[in-house]
């Protein structure tokens, strides 16, 4: 009983952050895209871009930039996929995201309009990390491969894989890792690799193991949802955005 109680007020609260969320339409070419953006009336001030995971601008996300502004951040969630491309399933979604995980060149793209986007709205270009979650986090690691100029990146449960024919290059933003333990769609391979490809690039990284969890940990709405370990995710990309941009 107690849950059902509970649920209506997530909800409501859910609603409310929505609610504080403005929408910020921009384009790539004739496709429109619509991403969301925390008021902020001050310019310059430090910013963090959001990825979102595999079917679009979801709670995650938005919690996240309304979490990130309280801390100062002006956030502002990318819309990868445009309009009229919101998946409504998960293997409409799991269609979209590898489609943009096998071009990733196409991703990196959109990851950059919506960076600027996000400066448009006022963020400091010399202060801007990117977080993203799932498909989101695989869209950060591009943003570090493809050496967007933001100080950061960090891949909540994202994939870590890299196609074996892709070159190497180095890569000079700052990454963080916070990976599930129990997550089956990383295999040991593309967690091997990876570390191969951030000492390959003489990055600065760091991977951050949490324990009992399956892939999507971080994701209240999920049932892999670990509050324990979510909660010591979300100290560890506190302090990783503090060490950036503070």
């Amino acid at each position: 009983m107690k849950y059902l109680v509970l649920l209506p007020l997530l909800v409501g609260a859910i609603t409310v952050q929505a609610q504080l969320l403005k929408p910020v339409t921009y384009t790539d070419g004739t496709q429109k895209l619509h991403g969301m953006v925390t008021p902020y009336e001050a310019k310059n001030i430090p910013g963090v871009l959001i990825l979102p995971a595999w079917k679009g601008i979801d709670n995650e996300a938005k919690e996240a930039a309304q979490d990130l502004s309280k801390e100062g951040y002006i956030a502002f969630i990318a819309d990868i996929y445009g309009e009229g491309n919101i998946p409504t399933d998960n293997a409409a979604a799991g269609k979209l995201a590898g489609q943009y995980k096998n071009d990733y060149k196409a991703y990196q793209h959109r990851i950059q309009l919506a960076l600027d986007a996000l400066i448009k709205q006022g963020a400091d270009p010399q202060k801007i990390a990117v977080i993203g979650y799932c498909f989101g986090g695989t869209g950060a690691l591009e943003a570090a491969r493809c050496g967007l100029p933001v100080q950061g990146v960090i891949s909540i449960h994202g994939g870590l894989a890299r196609a074996a024919d892709r070159p190497i290059s180095p890569i000079k933003t700052k990454v963080l890792v916070e990976h599930p333990a129990e997550d089956k769609s990383v295999s040991k391979a593309d967690y091997d690799n990876f570390i191969m490809e951030m000492n390959t690039a003489k990055a600065d990284w760091q991977i951050i193991t949490y324990s009992h969890c399956g892939h999507t940990f971080t994701n209240p709405e999920s049932a892999d949802y670990n509050p324990l370990m979510a909660q010591r995710a979300w100290k560890h990309t506190l302090l990783f955005l503090d060490e950036l941009l503070k």
